[in-house]
């Protein structure tokens, strides 16, 4: 599994909340939720995510507001709308006020599980630029996932490519080596620390010394 990817859920049915957090973590997800719009605005500003689950009916400030607000403050975080609501204008005004998706309630969980896995896909995938500058000659290409330096494509390992796009997906984030190993190699594989070290010296050396950043007893950061 890797990094985990953090999920925010507004949701003010208890028992639905705590249903969807264990599936969710039971899918290498980490989950945070609130059960109000005004607690769920006040994190949604403290702390980073890479999706938002949002119920519309709840108390205080309801989904429908509380994403243009964030949206309005710039906060592009992706967002799907879990709603009983059905009528088209409850959809229109869904996807007017930032919304990426929209899941109507009763929903399988492996399909809500679907919808996420497509939005975190493109969230990396496809941005406005796949092409990411990460140094002076040296671009990654998201789409593609080809290293070029110089525009010349350079040959990684599956392991450094999959490292590097680690990285890359969580930039000045600190990831420890627990995470990194989970990442890199599947479950019936042997993670090795010198191996890591390797990889990690590969790539520093293609993409800059300074880049990728050892903190001591823990694990590493990509620094842009």
């Amino acid at each position: 599994m890797s990094l985990k990817n953090r999920v925010f859920l507004l949701e003010d049915d208890t028992n639905l909340g705590e249903t969807i957090t264990e599936f969710l973590e039971e899918h290498g997800f980490e989950v945070d939720i609130s059960y109000t719009g005004e607690e769920a605005e006040e994190r949604l500003y403290e702390k980073r995510y890479d999706l938002l689950l949002l119920d519309v009916n709840v108390p205080g400030i309801n989904g429908f507001e509380l994403l243009k607000s964030i949206r309005r403050k710039g906060i592009e975080t992706p967002a799907i709308f879990i709603t009983s609501l059905d009528t088209l204008e409850s959809l229109e005004e869904g996807y007017g006020s930032g919304a990426d998706d929209y899941i109507r309630k009763p929903f399988a969980l492996k399909e809500l599980l679907l919808r996420m896995e497509s939005l975190l896909k493109r969230k990396f995938s496809h941005k406005q630029n796949p092409k990411i500058q990460i140094s002076d000659g040296v671009m990654f290409d998201s789409v593609g996932n080809v290293l070029y330096v110089n525009s010349v494509p350079v040959s990684l390992q599956p392991k450094e490519l999959n490292l590097l796009k680690l990285f890359l997906s969580h930039p000045t984030e600190v990831i420890g080596h627990e995470t990194i190993y989970e990442h890199l190699w599947s479950y019936d594989e042997t993670p090795s620390e010198s191996s890591l070290r390797t990889y990690i010296k590969n790539l520093r050396k293609i993409i800059g010394k300074d880049k990728i950043v050892s903190i001591k007893r823990y694990g590493y950061r990509y620094q842009p």
